[in-house]
């Protein structure tokens, strides 16, 4: 049930851009910048630059080298684990392409929050 209530969740926040909660006004306009703080970290070709391997919706010019952003929730049921990735993916895959944001100070534990927050709203 918990899972039932947190996808119509996930998707209101998707379908209508904001959660609205009658006495959570403040935080619903937090979270929501938030996410276009992660968003815009996400897409910005000198940060977080995920376009250049990912396509995600709403962006322009994806690349093709990684696999598409979707279903992020689903695919990472713990934030742990996506944040973990997109920190320093070697730990999974030594061989792989993507950039160790989190190790190489690419993006600072603040703006890896940021883009992590946007990335399970996908």
């Amino acid at each position: 049930m918990k899972k039932m209530i947190a996808a119509v969740l996930a998707a209101a926040v998707c379908a209508f851009g904001a959660l609205v909660l009658p006495a959570s006004g403040v935080l619903a306009e937090e979270a929501q910048s938030a996410m276009e703080q992660g968003k815009a970290l996400a897409f910005d070709r000198k940060k977080g630059n995920c376009l250049a391997c990912h396509m995600i919706a709403g962006g322009d010019l994806p690349g093709n080298i990684g696999p598409p952003l979707v279903a992020m929730k689903m695919r990472f049921p713990e934030r742990q684990v996506l944040y973990d990735q997109v920190a320093d993916p070697r730990l999974r895959n030594p061989n792989t392409v993507m950039p160790p944001y989190g190790a190489h100070g690419i993006l600072s534990e603040r703006e890896l929050n940021l883009v992590i927050d946007y990335l399970l709203t996908l």
